[in-house]
């Protein structure tokens, strides 16, 4: 069971302010430029910077927040964007995370195969390393952009998350070998 993050490295286009992240995002990449790739068991998800991750973020940093906590047991999201829209339910199993699946609308129309491949098993902190190349992708090009967000609160947290490195200690390290 695999699940991985390809961030890629979208071309930015100029915008001098925004109201918040969500708003930044949509605003600084243009829905032609690269997207990032979300791997479920094996099955390759676009992800659009301008949109998805748009619409995402404002779910996507609390959740990473939340899966941190040594506390965490189990919590659902539902990921909105009506080309990456499904509901995941995220339970901890030890150092591990379930994520089970209902899938309802992917770009490219393949949900049926998506929920055939079933339940993903991720280490947690390799699941938040994996979300937060996203992040650290974004928060990089918002500084270089010099934008400026009536409200910052997604970003400062978001910088908090990516400044925070990778957590994946060995495990991650072999993964990614």
């Amino acid at each position: 069971m695999t699940f991985s993050i390809q961030a890629g490295c979208p071309a930015t286009q100029a915008c001098a302010s925004a109201s918040d992240m969500a708003d930044v995002i949509g605003e600084l990449y243009a829905p032609e430029v690269e997207a990032a790739v979300l791997v479920w068991n094996l099955v390759p998800i676009r992800l659009s910077y301008g949109y998805d991750v748009a619409v995402m973020v404002d779910d996507l940093v609390p959740l990473l927040e939340e899966v941190q906590d040594p506390g965490f047991s189990a919590t659902d999201v539902f990921w909105g964007p009506d080309t990456f829209t499904a509901e995941w339910k995220l339970i901890r199993e030890g150092d591990s995370l379930r994520i089970r699946s209902r899938w309802c609308s992917v770009l490219g129309g393949y949900e049926s195969l998506l929920s055939e491949r079933g339940d993903v098993v991720v280490g947690a902190t390799v699941f938040i390393d994996e979300w937060c190349k996203i992040l650290r992708r974004i928060v990089a090009d918002i500084e270089a952009a010099s934008m400026e967000l009536e409200d910052d609160d997604i970003l400062v947290r978001a910088k908090a998350l990516a400044e925070a490195g990778p957590r994946g200690g060995e495990e991650h390290a072999m993964r990614h070998q």
